[in-house]
């Protein structure tokens, strides 16, 4: 089976995704305000960014008169299942059992939650 790339994203690069997953293409100015006011980040801190990614052939440009305008080159689906993994593999030795104990044990989980877990278990043992 072939392994699917996996694309390891720090904080910045992992938000700057993410707004451009939601807004389907931005320009920096776009992408800097979707960080939010919060962000405190410099336009050209995002533009530098940007580049990088693209190199990393994470985003994409295209011209639009004066401005790049950017998107994503990389499905939200395929990053997150791919960071998961990577997860998943270093820090519990692939026992996805192990990780969602840890997860259980150590984060607030309400009964909402423990409920769409159980449909999730039975709706997978259903499929093997």
């Amino acid at each position: 089976m072939l392994k699917s790339k996996i694309h390891r994203l720090g904080d910045l690069q992992l938000r700057i995704m993410k707004v451009l997953w939601a807004s389907g293409e931005a320009t920096v100015a776009d992408v800097l305000k979707g960080l939010g006011a919060e962000s405190d980040l410099a336009y050209t801190t995002v533009a530098t960014m940007l580049r990088k990614m693209e190199a990393r052939q994470l985003v994409r440009h295209r011209m639009d008169e004066r401005s790049f305008v950017y998107r994503a080159a990389v499905a939200e689906e395929a990053v997150s299942q791919g960071m998961a993994d990577h997860l998943l593999e270093r820090l519990f030795e692939g026992s996805l059992a192990d990780m969602v104990r840890h997860l259980l044990s150590n984060r607030e989980v309400s009964r909402e939650e423990l409920s769409k877990l159980e449909r999730l278990i039975v709706e997978r043992k259903k499929t093997l």
